[in-house]
């Protein structure tokens, strides 16, 4: 049980740390477990331009279930029958089981994308910057060139992933737009001016903002422009998902939630019968509202409240929603 909540804060590190998108940890109901399993806890995604939840990843125990079906068993020497140097005493195994799996790809582009293609989080990012150059007419190519081949060196024996794009049969608007699709978290343009003023000008993926930096502490002020853009991107994404949160009391407050495309937090009585009635009456083109998980954050629960859909003493806060 320790592992399958060690597991599964990994997974959350990999969310929040790495893809900079904010989860909730919490524990699936009944009917949403790992069919067979003793219980599945999960990390819950939000995306808010769409409305809807995802299971982002779960780590589940399985307890005894499939150990008693398939018969695996070990010999439990911690037995008392054990340490009375009794022969073949055996023991069914306990097992649990993790998924982290490629739909956290989707989560990452659906989370972070913008109209211009996608935004990639610099711990991510195959490609980290991108240098292009950006020569005027008459411009002496070679030592804009060398300067920019210098500085791909430079970032990179830094251990920052850079690269250039010196191909000269796209103009350097064309390639700005190309990388800005790819969702390079950096872009470095040098031009002749930049050249004399032994500058260049470095432009943020993820807000557009642009800054001129010597290029003496070029690989300082880059270091500190990734660690920014990273911890921008989680805080932006975590401030889109908590405005989407909505805490309801009632069918009615639930139902214009749900067609609000809320992220929707509710008291429940944690009945499996109830939380199937909530599923069909919610149907629709756009599908059911459904439990997501009951977060390990619990709000506290005033004695007294009832379960939105039933009516009858709530047991535990859950969130509800559509999801994919």
């Amino acid at each position: 049980m320790k592992r399958v909540l060690h597991i599964l804060e990994l997974y959350r590190r990999i969310y929040e740390e790495f893809l900079a998108v904010p989860v909730s940890k919490g524990r699936k109901s009944e009917v949403e477990k790992f069919a067979g399993g003793l219980y599945t806890t999960s990390v819950e995604a939000f995306i808010p331009n769409t409305g809807r939840g995802i299971q982002a990843a779960t780590s589940n125990c399985l307890g005894q279930n499939f150990a008693k079906m398939f018969e695996i068993f070990f010999e439990d020497e911690n037995d008392p029958a054990q340490k009375k140097k009794e022969k073949n005493k055996r023991s069914l195994v306990w097992q649990n089981s993790w998924a982290y799996t490629t739909r956290s790809i989707g989560v990452m582009v659906m989370t972070h994308g913008d109209d211009k293609g996608l935004v990639l989080p610099p711990r991510v990012a195959p490609i980290q910057v991108m240098v292009i150059p950006d020569p005027l007419e008459d411009a002496d190519m070679t030592a804009i060139k060398e300067v920019c081949e210098t500085i791909v060196y430079t970032l990179s024996q830094a251990g920052i992933r850079a690269d250039l794009d010196a191909r000269e049969n796209y103009t350097p608007e064309w390639k700005h737009s190309h990388w800005e699709m790819k969702g390079v978290p950096l872009r470095i343009e040098i031009d002749v001016k930049d050249l004399a003023n032994k500058q260049v000008r470095v432009v943020r993926r993820d807000n557009g903002a642009k800054v001129d930096i010597p290029s003496t502490d070029l690989v300082e002020h880059v270091q500190v422009l990734l660690d920014r853009i990273q911890d921008s991107l989680f805080e932006t994404a975590k401030q889109k998902r908590d405005a989407c949160i909505e805490v309801v009391y009632t069918w009615d407050e639930f139902t214009a939630a749900v067609n609000d495309k809320k992220l929707i937090l509710a008291p429940w009585c944690d009945e499996e019968e109830v939380e199937k009635d909530v599923r069909a009456r919610t149907e629709g083109d756009l599908g059911s509202a459904k439990t997501l998980c009951a977060p390990f954050d619990q709000p506290d629960l005033v004695e007294g409240t009832v379960c939105f859909a039933s009516g009858k003493p709530a047991k535990t806060w859950s969130f509800w929603g559509r999801s994919y």
